[in-house]
């Protein structure tokens, strides 16, 4: 498969990839999307453990197909040593490493910082995991459900008075992976202001970059003494603000966060003489009674089919969403008229559609170049520019060093 040349604001940048799974590996290919050349490194058996996890069509891993894109697929056991002299050999080209390995165990491989920065001093490295590279958690093995339920994200899902519920997706490997690619881009940033200055380590702990996007939760105790909890559906902040069900048995998710929203809603529901009533004058006083407001606008909206509560607060430019699922989002018009959704040639699959770049560059447009790839797809393209030979890469194949 030809492979089109990026034009995206990274175009020539070179990141070699390392990491397994979710979250490292979404930062380094946030970087190919926005054009960066990555090649993914797997081990030769079995290969990276988001293949093994569904969905998965006539046994081709969906779910590697997105997190791995744009990147080229090389095999490379590196704990053997001439694995791991390949991948100085990758390193020494290369501007950017991306691991996520328990901390010590490159090290153990003979792949220390030291050792990588001999090869190529101005090598940034990012190393993601779950806890930090210090810390009595640093060597504690974990997945997103147990970085969220640390961070305080999971305690405020869910029912009030019910147990707490994770969400159906391991959001804190997005929220790490982004971390970790702005890490990278604020190295590299440093870099290219000070040519004298060294490549540096990045310590991205997963679980610290869900604490961070928990905002003021951590503040509202230190200063409040106050412990954020559950409350379904609702908003904590602003009434109304809830998830309301419609007569014909869809649902809408509707917040009403200032006074003018609110009092259009209200038009928009037939309800104008709601703002006078003193229990709902003011954002204060409707999260103190949101009960009794939420009964009557639920009530109000239970009497509409969805499409008449969309013309109603479209006309009363009152924003909500209907609570949509995967085919909702394949027909609905904006995300068509963007091009949301985007055709990406693949090896196995012929093409796929996935998600766009987001965001979008108006002078260094960026595009996904492929899916992600077949295991040692990329052997023979990748060593050879190394000038590793068909004879030598057929041994490397026989001593399961690639």
């Amino acid at each position: 498969m030809t492979l089109p040349t990026s034009t995206g604001p990274l175009a020539g940048l070179r990141v070699i990839d390392i990491s397994t799974v979710v979250a490292a590996p979404f930062a380094a290919a946030l970087l190919a999307d926005y054009g960066a050349d990555v090649v993914k490194v797997e081990m030769p058996q079995g290969g990276d453990a988001l293949r093994a996890l569904a969905p998965h069509k006539d046994g081709v891993p969906l779910w590697w197909k997105v997190t791995n894109r744009g990147k080229k697929g090389v095999t490379l056991d590196l704990r053997q040593p001439r694995g791991r002299e390949l991948l100085g050999e990758m390193v020494a080209g290369a501007d950017v490493l991306v691991e996520n390995f328990r901390p010590g165990t490159l090290d153990r491989w003979g792949i220390s910082a030291e050792w990588l920065h001999s090869i190529n001093p101005r090598l940034t490295i990012l190393r993601m995991t779950g806890f930090g590279q210090t810390g009595p958690y640093r060597d504690r093995p974990g997945f997103a459900r147990v970085f969220e339920a640390m961070s305080g994200f999971t305690q405020i899902c869910g029912e009030e008075g019910r147990m707490p519920v994770h969400m159906g997706y391991p959001i804190a490997d997005a929220v790490g992976g982004l971390f970790g690619a702005v890490g990278i881009l604020s190295a590299l940033l440093k870099l290219r202001s000070d040519p004298a200055a060294r490549g540096q380590e990045i310590d991205c702990s997963i679980t610290e970059a869900m604490l961070r996007t928990l905002e003021f939760l951590p503040i509202e105790y230190d200063q409040l003494g106050a412990v954020r909890t559950r409350s379904g559906n609702r908003s904590q902040y602003a009434a109304p603000g809830n998830i309301y069900a419609t007569r014909d048995g869809r649902h809408a998710s509707i917040a009403a966060s200032t006074q003018s929203i609110f009092e259009r809603l209200c038009v928009a529901l037939d309800l104008g003489e709601l703002p006078g009533d003193a229990r709902f004058e003011t954002n204060a006083q409707r999260v103190k009674n949101r009960d009794a407001l939420d009964l009557i606008i639920g009530e109000a909206i239970g009497q509409l089919d969805l499409d008449e509560l969309r013309a109603r607060l479209d006309a009363h430019e009152v924003g909500f969403s209907p609570i949509y699922d995967a085919a909702d989002i394949f027909a609905d018009p904006q995300f068509r008229a963007r091009e949301a959704l985007v055709s990406v040639p693949d090896s196995e699959l012929g093409a796929v559609r996935m998600q766009c770049v987001v965001p979008r560059f108006s002078a260094t447009p960026c595009a996904v170049r492929h899916a992600g790839p077949a295991h040692g797809e990329h052997n023979e393209e990748v060593y050879g520019a190394l000038g590793v030979d068909a004879g030598e890469l057929q041994r490397l194949r026989e001593q399961r060093v690639i």
